[in-house]
């Protein structure tokens, strides 16, 4: 995470850095990238960038979690707008998500970020939820989910539920970009997909 000098800063010149930083994790992915492209497009000196971030890694993760933020915000809003409907609350962040892809140099960012996809960057995507940090966070989500129409046990199994409807979003944001899916193409394979968890696998005994 940043430096509390980072957020000493004025708003306009954390803007302009972190602006420029998603420029340059556009252009290539977080290996390849340069500190040298990012502080020259910022205008700031290279010793004041070690005075915000570790180095580029360090800001790349805090780019990922404020993306994270953001879904994570848009999916509590779809699952009060669905009353509660895990289902249509991850279709509705989904197309949120692959909305963003209009822009190019968000669809290169998210590019780049997925087909170099690695436990850190997934679960930094994933805002941690099952992280101390992120407890009430959780709480918030679980809270709201509707469960009457779940065959869940407890609390436990819904969060077994999160993490999968997580790891099946993740896979078809990946097919997006591995496959060059359209918009259309990708919302319509991610739910058949829900469709077959909704309905379960196993036919039941008669």
């Amino acid at each position: 995470m940043p430096k509390q000098t980072f957020f000493h800063l004025p708003k306009d010149k954390r803007d302009t850095l972190i602006q420029a930083a998603k420029k340059e994790f556009s252009r290539v992915p977080l290996h390849e990238a340069s500190i040298a492209n990012i502080i020259i497009d910022a205008g700031i000196p290279r010793g004041s960038f070690y005075q915000y971030f570790e180095g580029k890694e360090d800001l790349y993760y805090y780019l990922l979690d404020q993306l994270s933020q953001k879904n994570n915000d848009r999916f509590v809003k779809a699952l009060k707008e669905n009353n509660g409907d895990l289902f249509k609350a991850c279709i509705d962040s989904f197309q949120y998500m692959i909305q963003n892809h209009k822009n190019q140099e968000h669809k290169n960012f998210f590019k780049n970020t997925f087909l170099n996809m690695n436990y850190k960057m997934e679960n930094t995507l994933a805002n941690n939820i099952y992280e101390e940090n992120r407890k009430n966070q959780h709480l918030s989500i679980i809270r709201l989910i509707n469960t009457k129409n779940l065959k869940i046990k407890d609390e436990r199994e819904l969060q077994h539920v999160i993490k999968i409807m997580v790891s099946v979003t993740f896979q078809n944001l990946v097919q997006i970009f591995v496959k060059d899916l359209t918009d259309e193409e990708a919302l319509k394979n991610y739910i058949e997909q829900l469709e077959l968890l909704k309905r379960g696998l196993y036919k039941e005994e008669h």
